[in-house]
Order: C-alpha cells, then structure tokens, then sequence
C-alpha cells in the first residue's frame, strides 16, 4: 500500500488554511508522478463562490494539464469529495482518490469506484477531529456548504 502521508498533511494544512482564513476546513492537493502539482482548499466564504469546494479549487489552481496528465494523477482531500467534486474527478478521468476521512460527510464514493475510480478511504483521526470540531461550531455554514 502506498503511502498517503505526506500527501495528507498537504491536503491537512490547505484545510487548515481555509478555517484561519474564515471558511471551511476541507483541503485538497493534486498528484502527479509522485509531485504535487496543486493546492486548494475551501473558498465558498472567502470568495462567495458557489463552487469553490476544495477539490474544485484544487483543480482550478492547478491550472490546464492534458488528458494524459489526468489519466496519471491522484487526487487527496481530507473530506469524501461531494457530487459536484466528484464529478469533476470523473469528468477529468483522474483514476485515484485518496479521502482523510467519510464519517462526518461521505459523498457518491460507490457510484464513482462504479465508474472505475480506485476511492481509498484513510479514515485519518486529524481530518475527523478537524470536520468535528468544525460542524460543533459552524453548523449553519456547514449545512450550507452541504446543500442542506
């Protein structure tokens, strides 16, 4: 098995950056060939964006990479990637996602391992502890990030 650690904490620490900045602490990061090649994490309050999820932000920080470049890519996100990211995982053909945890959100991950997407869950404490402590103190904000 290979070892998500490092990618993790990356992912962990863009988390972090979103909730100092006032937002959601969900972080992203993408891989390639054992690099990573973008950073993102939640930005719906701090750009009143509709859909700047961390992977989405991931994604757009990432900037235009080619079809092949995709097909070799693993994406890391400390929260089970919603439906709209998890779209965008398929839309783009990435074969692999790694996720820190799915307990306090789990998103469409058997419809997208269905697509043929490797979905590895970490289950990481840092990424349940994080989520937790968060819901406990912003519940409104995480309902609305969840469409509830």
């Amino acid at each position: 098995m290979t070892d998500h650690t490092r990618f993790m904490q990356a992912a962990i620490e863009e988390a972090k950056k979103g909730r100092a900045s006032g937002g959601i602490p969900i972080g992203s990061v993408l891989v390639i060939d054992d690099e990573i090649v973008g950073r993102g994490h939640n930005q719906r309050v701090q750009q009143g964006s509709a859909i700047r999820h961390a992977e989405m932000d991931c994604l757009e920080e990432s900037g235009r990479l080619t079809a092949k470049d995709y097909q070799r890519a693993t994406i890391y996100s400390t929260l089970s990637p919603c439906d709209m990211c998890s779209g965008a995982i398929l839309l783009y053909g990435i074969p692999h996602v790694v996720v820190g945890e799915n307990r306090t959100f789990q998103g469409p991950e058997d419809y997208v391992r269905s697509r043929g997407v490797k979905v590895e869950v970490l289950d990481d404490a840092a990424c349940v502890s994080m989520m937790e402590q968060f819901i406990a103190e912003e519940p409104t904000l995480w309902n609305e990030d969840i469409g509830e």
